[in-house]
């Protein structure tokens, strides 16, 4: 089956920098040579910057009045962000999050979302928006799905929930290879074990967890994990594999994101494309949304 892709650049939601403005337009060129970097084409796939597609908001508004405030404050995902505020206050816009991402989700009519598992509640929020519309107006969204791929949530280096640029604790695709080495050197591994002779776990420990994605040599991870269990090797040696291994899988996409970056044009050209491509999807929804509401006012009385 082949589906019509968008990946979209969310600068809506920047609680982090609201008050940095040029960190945010400094990330969309970022997240938009990751892409490519990773391989994503943009002849097949749409790159769409958020805030350049004003139906974004007005659909954002329209479904804020099918979300009681209960039901995000009961949202996981947002409750785990509010969280990582700690005592700073907290923007008004915040509370709009889950709702433009279910105005997101919503706005191309999306049969699939690819998400992690920690967002599978929030699929299952915008499951509910779009049951609701269609109940009280007419059949305009699908119900989407999520698609949790092989693996459902990668955690930080650091040990802790996910791998987050918020929370400083994740590997770039642009790291060099130093500065990977020097974070899988601090990665955080088992605290039990306190000497390279004493028996370590390998179960939830975050070194492991990568070997098990990024490592590809299988026997070598195993025998790993055999002699780490009995106290035969240092999480030193275990960390340099790792390091080997996540600098080998990331050098190809290295190499191709320095060649985008040195034809930035290029990449101005693919999200332009891709966010006026989204642009008339956005258009066509919102047509649908406009007669489901029925908000033709002026039609009324027009030629009398």
């Amino acid at each position: 089956t082949s589906y019509d892709c968008y990946f979209l650049i969310a600068d809506y939601q920047v609680s982090d920098y609201a008050d940095d403005m040029g960190r945010v337009r400094e990330a969309v060129w970022e997240v938009a040579l990751d892409w490519l970097a990773v391989g994503l084409d943009p002849e097949r796939s749409s790159f769409v910057i958020e805030s350049l597609i004003p139906e974004h908001a007005e659909l954002t508004l329209w479904l804020s009045w099918f979300l009681p405030l209960g039901m995000l404050q009961r949202n996981p995902t947002l409750k785990a962000e509010m969280e990582e505020f700690g005592r700073k206050s907290v923007p008004v816009a915040f509370f709009t999050y889950p709702v433009m991402q279910v105005a997101n989700i919503l706005m191309p009519r999306a049969h699939l979302v690819p998400v992690g598992e920690d967002q599978l509640p929030h699929i299952e929020l915008t499951r509910e928006v779009a049951r609701r519309f269609n109940r009280q107006f007419k059949e305009v969204f699908p119900e989407p799905e999520g698609l949790v791929g092989r693996v459902p949530r990668l955690v930080g280096i650091d040990g802790q929930a996910k791998m987050s640029k918020s929370l400083d604790n994740a590997i770039y695709l642009k790291d060099t290879p130093a500065v990977v080495n020097e974070k899988v050197r601090s990665m955080y591994t088992d605290p039990t074990r306190l000497r390279a002779t004493d028996p370590g776990h390998v179960e939830g420990n975050p070194v492991f967890l990568y070997h098990d994605v990024f490592n590809p040599n299988r026997g070598e991870v195993a025998d790993l994990k055999e002699r780490y269990r009995r106290g035969a090797v240092g999480d030193v040696e275990v960390k340099e594999k790792l390091a080997t291994a996540l600098n080998t899988f990331l050098d190809p996409i290295r190499e191709r994101r320095a060649r985008f970056a040195a034809k930035m044009g290029l990449v101005r050209d693919a999200l332009a494309q891709g966010t006026d491509r989204a642009r008339k999807a956005a258009q066509t929804t919102m047509a649908l949304v406009h007669e489901a509401l029925d908000l033709g006012y002026l039609e009324k009385f027009r030629g009398q």
